[in-house]
């Protein structure tokens, strides 16, 4: 009698790999993420992901989901001069 693998046959293996995925639509924390508004995006440097934007009551400020090989993080968005994008002034 052959035996098959053991990753092969489990179900629970397959749970527990589905679990790892990511929510769509969320930034990791629960909260939704969306686009940037246009006249943000217009200022946003090119490099960051301007599809998972959101702003936060805390500091008044944009902040994007940054997806790297290791972690994803949020970071703040900001202009190509390296100015965070805020919709009050930091104090």
């Amino acid at each position: 009698m052959t035996r098959r693998p053991f990753l092969i046959t489990s179900p629970l293996v397959l749970l527990a790999l589905a679990a790892c995925e990511p929510v769509p639509g969320a930034d990791g924390t629960g909260r939704p993420t969306s686009a940037a508004p246009e006249a943000v995006a217009a200022i946003a440097a090119s490099y960051q992901d301007l599809d998972n934007v959101r702003l936060r009551s805390e500091d008044g400020c944009y902040w994007y989901t940054h997806r790297g090989p290791v972690e994803t993080t949020e970071l703040p968005l900001r202009t190509s001069a390296g100015n965070p994008i805020c919709t009050r002034p930091q104090s």
